[in-house]
């Protein structure tokens, strides 16, 4: 066989190997082998059915050098459909995410026409860490969530390219910082029970003691105080950056209410504390949302509140407002 034949064999084949790994790919979600798509890319470790409607995933990241687990809702047919990154708060974590366990989000998104994201584990505030920390390693979540994984899930979940993201309390904050510095992926932005801003004392010692609870360096992160890090991630002043999008807010007083009383206990922690711990901070919350809004409304945007007269920092609440966010943010995707 000539040179020329050969290399004409050897493209054809390689033309036929592609093809047919493309092939698998379309047959169904749940293929599990790990493929590799390009080197800036996030590829899948491991994929497990939960289900007809939820998978999930471990995915290599190159930004963070490391796997990160992600659940995936999302709808039985094969129509393309917008996608929502909905991201945690702080704490202690495990690999699937409390809007799972806590507010039972794979029941409210059983009949809705989107995927659902749900990354797993510590969040960080869904960042990108400018230096090494002891706990946290260096994390590159704005990397992963707004480069990486975006072309992932629409080649494998049928996105049709239309993205919101949103979160609560820490993982609220960081939907608003991504939403305003990536402002070209999301058609839409939610927070419940969070603080958007990040410069002035009192919301960056809010963060500093939110990352500090965690186990966390934050001087690691945004650098040390009233660091350029910290206005660079700051949504208040890039308000123009959420024009033309669905924005949604939401928030308690504080004033504790009667879903106060169904909120799931760590062992030994007593429900009278945790009522006053979380309206402490609900009220903390509160305060920055309706500055934030009003911020918003100053600067000529209309932003959707859903400011509640009673509530504290907690899941029964949260998973309420989940149900009045939804549909603001699904009018863009």
């Amino acid at each position: 066989m000539s040179g020329a034949w050969r290399l004409v064999v050897r493209l054809l084949s390689t033309t036929i190997a592609a093809g047919m790994i493309v092939g698998v790919a379309q047959q169904g979600i749940a293929s599990s082998a790990p493929t590799r798509a390009s080197p800036s890319m996030a590829w899948v470790v491991s994929s497990a059915a939960v289900g007809h409607q939820r998978h999930d995933l471990w995915i290599r990241s190159p930004a963070m050098g490391r796997d990160v687990p992600v659940t995936v809702l999302h709808p039985a047919h094969a129509r393309p459909r917008g996608t929502l990154y909905l991201l945690d708060g702080g704490g202690r974590k495990t690999a699937v995410s409390d809007w799972i366990g806590d507010a039972r989000a794979d029941r409210y998104f059983g009949d809705k026409d989107v995927n659902v994201v749900l990354p797993g584990g510590q969040g960080a505030f869904y960042t990108n860490w400018q230096n090494v920390d002891a706990t946290f390693g260096r994390p590159q979540w704005e990397t992963f969530l707004t480069v990486e994984l975006p072309p992932f899930i629409d080649g494998r979940f049928h996105g049709n390219g239309k993205n919101a993201i949103a979160g609560l309390s820490m993982g609220g904050q960081a939907a608003f910082t991504l939403a305003t510095r990536r402002p070209g992926l999301y058609t839409g932005v939610g927070s419940i029970s969070a603080c958007p801003f990040t410069t002035g004392v009192l919301h960056e010692s809010q963060i500093r003691a939110a990352v500090i609870r965690d186990g966390g360096d934050p001087t690691k992160m945004w650098g040390p105080w009233g660091a350029p890090g910290w206005a660079d991630h700051d949504p208040g002043r890039r308000l123009r950056a959420l024009t033309g999008k669905r924005v949604f807010l939401a928030s308690g007083t504080g004033v504790p209410g009667p879903l106060d009383q169904e909120t799931r206990l760590d062992p030994g922690r007593h429900r009278a504390e945790k009522i006053a711990s979380g309206a402490v901070l609900e009220s903390s919350v509160n305060a920055c949302s309706t500055e934030f809004a009003r911020a918003m409304r100053a600067d000529g945007l209309r932003p959707v509140t859903h400011f509640r007269a009673v509530g504290t920092h907690a899941w029964p609440y949260w998973a309420q407002d989940l149900t009045v966010m939804y549909p603001v943010l699904a009018t863009g995707l």
